[in-house]
């Protein structure tokens, strides 16, 4: 048997690049199966946390309006009880087609362990399109706790509330909405007469239901989308009856 000189044994030029290229291309196509893996897996996470944001702000605002108060609120009192201006005794609860007010035994950041809360609820423009929903937590500490946020119109009757002030603190429930607006369910002005869902509240008492009517931005058939909320009222309590500090 001839035997291989000494120049004989090794790998050829050609078959050292033949094994370079194919390593590259398998580098390459692992590189590409990794980076479409990562890919669907961001797709999937950022529908998922939609999703979740969407069903999130839906139970929300549900916990919040079945958790409604029946409180007076004193209108015109000064703060922490400090003396000035001629307190009075309203039901306190403010609704309009983009702002509510009310007292909820729901706290965002504490559920339904934590303390009564006032909420003001707010529609608001978007950062870049729409419109967004917020909501401010204030802790409510007694009927004097209001007077620093309605006073008493002139002549009396319903109670005039200051502007919402959305800052820092404000929790953003829905965003990217293409519109955001609240009903209340209004009893028929005669005994038999049904009830008629109106676009502001003005009676010395609690609706019968608030709806919460949003859509978003931009539909998507495939991300759980943002939908209409409505929450019956549950208040067995008549405003003129007076239950104390309440």
């Amino acid at each position: 048997m001839k035997r291989r000189g000494r120049f004989e044994r090794g790998v050829t030029l050609l078959e050292l690049m033949i094994a370079v290229t194919l390593l590259s291309v398998l580098s390459l196509g692992m590189f590409m199966a990794m980076r479409l893996g990562i890919s669907a897996l961001t797709r999937t996470d950022d529908k998922l946390m939609t999703n979740r944001r969407a069903a999130g702000a839906q139970r929300i605002l549900m916990e919040e309006l079945e958790g409604l108060m029946p409180v007076m609120g004193i209108c015109g009192a000064a703060p922490n009880g400090a003396s000035g201006g001629t307190p009075d005794r309203l039901p306190f609860f403010q609704g309009e087609a983009g702002v509510m007010r009310l007292v909820s035994t729901y706290s965002l950041q504490e559920s339904w362990r934590g303390r009564p809360q006032i909420l003001e609820m707010a529609v608001i423009p978007g950062e870049s399109a729409g419109v967004r929903l917020v909501v401010n937590e204030i802790q409510y500490g007694g009927p004097s706790s209001t007077g620093r946020i309605c006073t008493v119109r002139p002549g009396g009757g319903l109670p005039q509330f200051t502007p919402v002030q959305v800052g820092p603190t404000s929790f953003v429930l829905a965003d990217k909405l293409a519109y955001c607006r609240f009903w209340y369910l209004t009893p028929g002005a005669r005994a038999n007469d049904p009830n008629v869902w109106q676009p502001a509240w003005r009676k010395q008492a609690w609706p019968l239901g608030v709806r919460v009517e949003m859509a978003p931005l931009e539909a998507n058939a495939s991300q759980v989308q943002t939908m209409t909320v409505t929450a019956p009222i549950y208040v067995h309590r008549s405003p003129e009856i007076q239950y104390g500090d309440f």
